[in-house]
């Protein structure tokens, strides 16, 4: 079937190109941004199958950026995927990538397996950005790996999140780092802390799971789960509610419109923060939203039957195994 994919042209709207390669992880940590909506199932959660590292190499293929727009390698942490390597060795000429990772893996290794020019794009941060865990990873490990990378050829920066619990230890290891010349950059922490949200949000309770609208939605992001379906948003993706397509499919395009949404209210803090975009310009929004209202008796009870506004109306299930929703006889 992959043989027959024809080019997916990104929007130039779009802001940003994520390939989940996996949602599992070698760390644990509490706040993480996967989690939002219910820390209490823990990561196993949220973890779905995985298309096969023959099946991304062809999904990536067939995407079609606009301008620099990168493709970003995430998760989870992507490197535990089986087929990491296999994946950033096999993809067409011209390819530019980012990554998110932990950096819990062998740097020279790494260096000897990915060609330097996927990670080579030129823009105002680095391809190649490590997050710091306190508690979860060692920065007396990541400082050696991330010089190791970088004398290899490849730009890297550390990013820290400023959660309230170890926010002056982010800051002091912010200091230590640039002293070394590695570019270490902070986050504002997202998410709920002592019952109070942190973090700047275009939409008022938006991330708080305290009720479900109605609204209209639209994305400026590419969102592909390890399974290879589409989603409109990180909140569809990380709960496997109904997806929008699977970038397997020949027949999926990407519609730049607005989307009906019946799960208003559960929106992750990825899609609804005030940050910038990939020019570095303060003011973007993953998502944009309007016309939020309470849901409609009929609204309420597909939303209650498992559809969060995209699936047709009529008897139709969604099964996340599925490539495209299944009808009920």
């Amino acid at each position: 079937m992959t043989s027959t994919l024809h080019p997916l042209a990104v929007p130039e709207t779009y802001n940003y190109i994520a390939t989940f390669l996996t949602l599992a992880c070698n760390l644990d940590c509490s706040y993480c941004i996967n989690l939002h909506e219910d820390t209490t199932g823990g990561r196993k959660r949220i973890l779905t199958e995985h298309m096969t590292g023959e099946e991304w190499v062809a999904a990536i293929d067939r995407i079609e950026t606009a301008g620099s727009t990168p493709i970003t390698l995430q998760g989870g942490e992507p490197t535990v995927y089986k087929e990491f390597y296999h994946v950033v060795s096999r993809v067409k000429e011209g390819v530019q990538f980012d990554l998110l990772t932990n950096l819990q893996f062998d740097p020279a290794e790494f260096a000897r397996k990915v060609p330097r020019e996927l990670f080579s794009r030129q823009a105002p941060y680095a391809p190649i950005r490590v997050s710091y865990h306190p508690g979860q990873n060692k920065i007396e490990e990541l400082i050696p790996k991330t010089h190791a990378l970088m004398e290899a050829g490849f730009r890297v920066g550390l990013y820290g999140v400023l959660h309230p619990s170890f926010k002056d230890h982010i800051l002091d290891v912010q200091t230590q780092c640039l002293k070394e010349g590695i570019d270490f950059r902070t986050k504002e922490y997202l998410g709920v802390f002592k019952n109070e949200a942190n973090g700047v949000y275009r939409y008022p309770h938006a991330i708080e799971g305290l009720f479900n609208k109605y609204c209209d939605c639209k994305t400026t992001e590419l969102l592909i789960s390890p399974s290879g379906h589409v989603y409109r948003c990180h909140s569809d993706l990380y709960e496997a509610r109904p997806a929008v397509g699977h970038i397997l499919d020949p027949k999926f395009r990407i519609l730049d419109i607005f989307k009906p949404c019946f799960v208003y209210g559960h929106c992750n803090p990825c899609d609804v923060k005030v940050k910038t975009n990939r020019f570095q310009q303060y003011g973007h929004t993953s998502c944009e939203i309007e016309h939020i209202r309470e849901l409609t008796p009929e609204e309420e009870a597909r939303r209650a039957q498992g559809d969060n506004g995209v699936l047709p109306p009529g008897p139709v299930v969604w099964k996340r195994d599925a490539r495209q929703p299944v009808e009920v006889s």
